[in-house]
């Protein structure tokens, strides 16, 4: 859908319809219809009025959340009819909602369906008094984030035969040619040359040969250095601990962590950010086989440490323990080092469907991180670790275990593993983010769809934006 900035009185717009945002049904116009019709100024709470040429939707507040649910619900009922145009008086709402509501809330995902919808050509005019250099940034900016968003959702909705390491890999490149990034793919002879057992373990019973992949963003004069880690199971089987089967459906979306870290990487030179950035993504199918990694094994990471395998289906944290370490031998004075990953089930218990964890050493960080996504629209909240839960991946054979002897506190010990992995300088300037949550929910939410949401790209971009400021 083609969006319009109109310098122009709303009256004065030609447009087939217009779209209004209610949070108070007193002193409407249509008011005695929509009271007939049950119309409320509830979120999700849409009518529209055909003959009066007006769409009214529901608004509970005038956050970000609120408008971008508000205008998503809209443009879904707007574009069930046959008008071209639509038009929405921008006054005081927020532009960067009102476009990325509209772009993420009428994302579909049809790849695999025979008959597809043909799109139609529809465009959303935003009236606004002046256009200022200040509009036009915000739109564009919300733009490229949103359109990263839905690029992260594809690549998360695309089913694990059509998405392996090598795909993966493939589409890092395609990224680092249109964004003009640094771009190295590792395989599994890398990895194995390097000490990267633990990686390489995970992958070692699967077809496809796994992939470490780095993009890298290096703008002149950067002034400040920021590295993104993420988890890229691209199938997740389980491995010898298999899952059982109904837990498997779904398992395409543990690359979400990887995804999300490609997603961002998509933006960095087109927002001309200030700040290197680098993308690190372990691209890993867990199988099983007789080549598969077992159950008792004990496992050596690149930074020497050496873990007793319990449950081969704990396979994203020894991914990430390599990748996490390859990062900080790499790239040298890292200001900040973020991994993102869909890690647990235990932090979906424990946050619910909606929210990321946000785990790691450094208090004000992860205050910081967290106001960073409530102002991007996402949900996060902080986990905090604690001493007496360090002592419950203590191993007896090795130097810690991939599986906690308690099956509570499972998303934190899990993030207390990754702390492992992560050198003494850079322990107050890394945090872990558990999206196994918001990443890919069987019902659609908000101006989320069934699916893959591009959870961790908006809240991370927020905070790379607001970098300076800290």
């Amino acid at each position: 859908m083609k969006i319009n900035l109109i310098e122009k009185n709303i009256k004065k717009i030609k447009s087939d319809i217009e779209i209004i945002i209610v949070n108070s049904c007193d002193n409407l116009k249509d008011k005695v219809i929509l009271d007939t019709l049950g119309f409320e100024a509830k979120d999700e709470s849409v009518i529209l009025l055909a003959e009066s040429k007006k769409i009214y939707v529901g608004c509970e507040d005038n956050d970000y959340d609120s408008v971008a649910i508000a205008i998503a619900s809209a443009l879904k009922k707007f574009q069930s009819t046959k008008f071209k145009s639509v038009k929405i008086n921008l006054e005081n709402l927020s532009l960067k909602a009102i476009v990325e509501g509209s772009i993420l809330g009428t994302y579909k995902f049809d790849k695999y369906k025979s008959k597809k919808e043909k799109n139609k050509k529809q465009e959303l005019n935003i009236c606004v008094d002046k256009i200022t250099n200040k509009i036009e940034n915000t739109l564009n900016e919300s733009i490229i984030i949103a359109k990263a968003v839905n690029k992260t959702r594809d690549m998360v909705n695309t089913t694990p035969e059509d998405f392996y390491p090598q795909i993966m890999s493939n589409i890092a490149k395609d990224i680092a040619e249109d964004s003009n990034l640094q771009c190295k793919i590792r395989g599994e002879e890398y990895l194995d040359n390097n000490g990267m057992h633990s990686m390489l373990s995970v992958g070692r019973a699967s077809r496809h040969e796994s992939k470490l992949i780095h993009l890298a963003y290096k703008p002149k004069n950067a002034k400040k250095k920021v590295v993104l880690v993420g988890k890229g199971l691209t199938y997740d089987s389980g491995g010898l601990s298999l899952k059982p089967a109904d837990f498997m459906v779904s398992m395409k979306s543990d690359k979400g962590g990887g995804c999300t870290v490609l997603g961002i990487m998509s933006t960095v030179e087109k927002l001309k950010l200030p700040i290197e950035v680098h993308g690190i993504v372990g691209a890993v199918e867990n199988m099983i086989g007789g080549d598969a990694y077992k159950p008792d094994d004990v496992l050596t990471a690149k930074n020497g440490k050496t873990i007793e395998v319990r449950n081969t289906d704990a396979e994203g944290r020894l991914v990430l323990a390599d990748c996490l370490c390859y990062a900080q031998d790499e790239i040298k004075n890292i200001d900040y080092l973020f991994d993102f990953a869909t890690l647990t089930g235990a932090c979906v218990v424990g946050v619910g469907e909606y929210t990321t964890a946000v785990m790691g050493n450094n208090t004000n960080l992860k205050r910081n991180i967290v106001a960073n996504a409530l102002d991007s629209g996402e949900y996060a909240t902080s986990l905090p670790f604690n001493r007496f839960l360090r002592k419950a991946i203590k191993s007896d054979i090795a130097d810690i275990c991939n599986m906690a002897n308690t099956r509570y506190g499972g998303a934190i010990t899990a993030g207390i593993f990754l702390e492992n992995f992560i050198y003494d300088e850079y322990k107050q300037k890394w945090a872990h983010f558990d999206i196994a949550g918001p990443a890919y929910v069987e019902k659609p939410w908000g101006y989320n769809p069934y699916g893959a949401t591009g959870a961790g790209v908006r809240m991370a971009i927020e905070f790379l934006k607001n970098i300076e400021k800290k």
